[in-house]
């Protein structure tokens, strides 16, 4: 029913929305009897189709954990010593934050910085009044890069933005490619509409250095060495072009300097693609070969395959794929990073950019740890919501470092006493989906969704875009856009002359639940060109990057860490090192929940037979991964679930929950991909030596 107006003695069915980190953005049914919810399900949006990932069927664990931060609290005693607090009230908490974010205003604004991601993906949470507190305050920006802007900037010089096909529509391919992607675990509602296509009779064919769950379900596993997707590409467009299987009328019409990219594939033959990406030169050729003789042909890419330094790179070139063979033109066929740039949310109303006071710097949140200790003028304030970043930030050591500093007031607002905590002077007390509003689009899909609160906050929690009215009360700000509550910004950010929102309306989707976008049910958005680039067509040549200083064409630019493209360093350090999702945590998010902790037991590695054997380790044996960044420990997982020369440590597991305290990111690096300013995660050599 969706109503929270309803006596609290009534059993109710309120419509929410998943705010997590994942393309499905499911529909929820929660059950809310005499104040207290009971139940949490899917519901019948048509994506989520009544099902929900083990996680998030089992959210009321989350939602009642007794770990719960219930109230603000005051560090006592040293940084990095863990739960030593005292209780203070709100008003207190408040007042002390107001005190000293005036006194580091009065000097240099930009001393504060606000740390936030993906904890929670709801507009209004996610990037609403923190946005317009911290611009009216004039604090130094942040840049938030550290999952996907490299694929955002690579796809948006090719297609125009985060477009591609309907994921709805790929039941009805006859061939899929999941290239980067582990979709059992991060994208399920797309793995489900796979499963039936493969009951239709379509082919599934994975492409990643993991036999990850997905690739155990799929009819071929393709384990090509981290960051060659591009070189696997460009290889495999010179076989069709070569065998004269490309669809030169779709490129004619709707592609931007197809006849210069031409000549670059010429050079891109399968044997020197094999040696690049450590794959026979015939299995290259029959992918290509099958690629461009299937009709509808669906490629699922995911942001995976981005997290290296040329990662920008690669998802521009294999966005170039369906044009050549013209996959386009079927509603099943296509290529699918996001479809974020479909949606057409009013971000400036919400976020209100008008407010920017001065011009501020922009720190990166992928170099945090360099950050915290050489900014010039130095951070002196952090306010950190929606993340984990002393889990969750690369080059952990420098992190934590960083986060150590006496001199910097940190402020942490969250749902539980995560490893960044640790380090806090302060914790605030944060809601749960199920206790506030919220407005939610998608990466995954093509449906708008309302969030509406469950039940009362749980404790003396609040929600992001409160804490930020009441701050900016306490800091005697009077700009009104600081002080609008939560569902006229869901008003505002709905507000939009985008045809693809015509009809969608907070009272309407309030009481609905969920509206897809002004789409046909069976849509082929580029089956006649008009891509949302300058020209209308797919830009193969992009005088965006030409003037960006990169390479107009698609290639392949190679990993930093990478045997070929670093000898010296892969002496040294000669394993490839990837930290992929583990099934039941999402980043760090359920990562200290006992179900999950349950489920993933301890931290391990993946490594093939013939590595273990060469280190002398046996499956079972404790490990240590390290390089000149850092070190942690695990346990061997030996087989053959990874390719040779690569190894994976399923993460990322807390640090004060991993039994040395340290996790993956010990041996991550702060370097940025070559466009997008992403964090590259998956650039990353190490050695393993038993313990």
């Amino acid at each position: 029913m969706g109503s929270n107006d309803l006596p609290s003695s009534e059993r109710r069915v309120v419509k929410g929305v998943c705010p997590h980190d994942c393309p499905d953005t499911c529909g929820l049914d929660i059950t809310v009897e005499n104040g207290t919810a009971t139940a949490v399900r899917g519901s019948a949006m048509p994506f989520t189709e009544g099902t929900l990932c083990t996680k998030v069927a089992r959210y009321l664990e989350r939602t009642y954990a007794p770990e719960r931060v219930l109230h603000p609290m005051v560090r006592v005693g040293p940084k990095g010593t863990g739960a030593q607090w005292r209780r203070i009230s709100w008003d207190e908490a408040l007042d002390t934050i107001a005190a000293r974010f005036k006194a580091i205003a009065a000097e240099d604004p930009q001393g504060i910085l606000p740390y936030s991601y993906a904890g929670t993906m709801g507009l209004l949470n996610y990037s609403g009044m923190d946005r317009r507190f911290f611009h009216h305050l004039g604090a130094s920006k942040l840049e938030r890069t550290i999952c996907s802007s490299a694929g955002k900037a690579g796809i948006a010089l090719t297609l125009g933005g985060g477009v591609g096909m309907d994921p709805e529509r790929v039941v009805d391919s006859k061939l899929i490619l999941i290239w980067g992607s582990n979709p059992i675990v991060s994208n399920l509602h797309f793995w489900s509409r796979c499963q039936e296509a493969k009951r239709r009779g379509a082919k599934l064919v994975i492409i990643d250095p993991w036999r990850n769950e997905t690739a155990r379900k799929c009819h071929q596993w393709i384990g090509i060495m981290p960051g060659t997707d591009a070189a696997l590409a460009l290889a495999m467009m010179h076989v069709i072009v070569a065998e004269g299987l490309h669809d030169q009328d779709y490129l004619d019409r709707h592609t931007l300097g197809w006849e210069a990219f031409g000549e670059r594939l010429a050079q891109w033959t399968p044997a020197r693609a094999a040696a690049i990406c450590g794959v026979e030169e015939d299995v290259i050729v029959a992918l290509a070969r099958e690629y461009a003789t299937t009709r509808p042909a669906a490629i699922r890419i995911n942001y995976g395959l981005q997290r290296h330094y040329g990662g920008g790179m690669a998802v521009r070139t294999l966005a170039v794929l369906p044009a050549v063979t013209g996959a386009w033109r079927d509603p099943a066929g296509g290529l699918l990073l996001s479809t974020s740039g479909f949606y057409g949310a009013n971000h400036a109303a919400l976020e209100r950019p008008d407010l920017l006071r001065g011009n501020p710097r922009a720190i990166n949140m992928c170099a945090i740890g360099d950050a915290l200790l050489g900014a010039d003028p130095p951070i002196k304030a952090l306010y950190v919501y929606n993340s984990n970043p002393v889990a969750v930030a690369p080059d952990s050591s420098k992190v934590v470092q960083g986060f150590s500093r006496p001199d910097l007031f940190t402020v942490v607002h969250d749902l539980f006493l995560t490893d960044t905590t640790d380090y806090a002077d302060m914790v605030l007390p944060a809601t749960s989906q199920l206790e506030h509003f919220d407005v939610h689009v998608s990466y995954g899909h093509l449906y708008v969704q309302a969030n509406s609160p469950a039940i009362a906050p749980v404790g003396e929690a609040k929600p992001n875009t409160e804490v930020f009215r009441l701050l900016a009360a306490r800091m005697g700000f009077t700009e009104p856009a600081l002080f609008e509550d939560d569902e006229t910004m869901a008003r505002q950010a709905l507000a939009s002359d985008n045809p693809r929102m015509k009809g969608i309306d907070w009272d309407s989707l309030k009481q609905a639940g969920w509206k897809r976008l002004a789409v046909p049910e069976v849509w082929a958005p580029f089956a006649q060109g008009g891509f949302p680039t300058p020209s209308g067509k797919c830009e193969i040549w992009s005088d965006r990057a030409a003037a960006m200083g990169l390479d107009p064409l698609p290639d392949y630019t190679p990993p930093i860490e990478n045997p070929l493209s670093n000898p010296a360093l892969a002496a040294r350090y000669p394993l490839a090192f990837l930290s992929p999702p583990s099934r039941n945590f999402l980043n760090s998010s359920f990562a200290n929940l006992p179900v999950a902790l349950e489920s993933a037991r301890e931290p391990h590695l993946e490594i093939h037979t013939d590595d273990a054997a060469a280190r002398g380790i046996a499956d079972g044996d404790p490990v240590r991964v390290y390089n000149d960044r850092g070190s942690f420990s695990l346990r061997a997982k030996v087989g053959a679930s990874v390719r040779r020369g690569v190894v994976v440590a399923p993460s990322i597991w807390w640090r004060k929950l991993a039994p040395d305290g340290k996790n993956a990111n010990e041996v991550t690096s702060q370097v940025l991909t070559d466009m997008g300013a992403a964090a590259t995660l998956y650039d990353c050599l190490v050695e393993v030596a038993p313990v």
